[in-house]
């Protein structure tokens, strides 16, 4: 997926991921002695692995991720279009108004009236840029939670079935692509990455064609 100006923070991902996942319902001998039967009963027994996936992987490579920030991309560059096209026009009216001013081709009077006039569209617009500016953070901002939910939920239901100790998130991205944060150094075959693209993609697919039928049935 192509890097753009919406982009999700790989940093800030990387963190709200991080150790997502934890053996909260595991049972394990510390020394204290085995737990009675009637605890035990219904637990499930965790894997004792601590296991990890690539959160630089996961939003290059995950379907819903693509399709969401390329829709958030152009509807930013239309937000960015219009605030372009009416700095420009407000440029072209206040250069124009300089120079019959300069040249003496307006009176006092109507050259007061033309400056408010030229201040309020000033001030308009800038409040509009600001306003806009203001949009395009808060679409950001539900697009990485759209993107976040969607992940969280896939992992905690892949935990389920898999019922690892932990789940970490890391990131090549971090330290300059020195070091691999917060794993600098693991067994491949602890990496889940490629099993949570699978699962996020099928997962995504199917929620597109839930929706296709709707959609069909209005063309018959």
């Amino acid at each position: 997926m192509k890097k753009s100006i919406i982009i999700l923070s790989v940093a800030a991902l990387a963190a709200a991921f991080s150790m997502v996942s934890c053996n909260q319902n595991g049972t394990s001998d510390n020394g204290t002695g085995a737990q009675s039967d009637s605890t035990a009963v219904a637990k499930v027994p965790y894997n004792s692995q601590i296991v990890f996936y690539n959160i630089d992987r996961i939003s290059d490579e995950y379907d819903m991720a693509h399709d969401l920030t390329s829709a958030l991309e152009t509807k930013v560059k239309g937000i960015q279009n219009e605030i372009t096209r009416r700095e420009n026009n407000l440029k072209a009216e206040m250069n124009s108004f300089q120079q019959k001013y300069e040249k003496g081709l307006l009176t006092r009077t109507v050259a007061e009236e033309q400056g408010a006039k030229l201040q309020k569209k000033q001030s308009d617009y800038q409040a509009f840029a600001m306003r806009k500016q203001e949009e395009i953070a808060e679409e950001q901002a539900v697009t990485m939670r759209q993107i976040f939910d969607a992940i969280n939920t896939y992992i905690q239901k892949f935990n389920d079935e898999h019922h690892y100790s932990m789940i970490i998130a890391t990131s090549s991205a971090a330290q300059g692509d020195l070091l691999s944060v917060p794993v600098s150094a693991a067994d491949p075959a602890l990496d889940i990455t490629d099993a949570l693209l699978k699962g996020l993609n099928e997962e995504y697919v199917k929620s597109k064609d839930k929706a296709a039928p709707a959609d069909s049935t209005k063309t018959k």
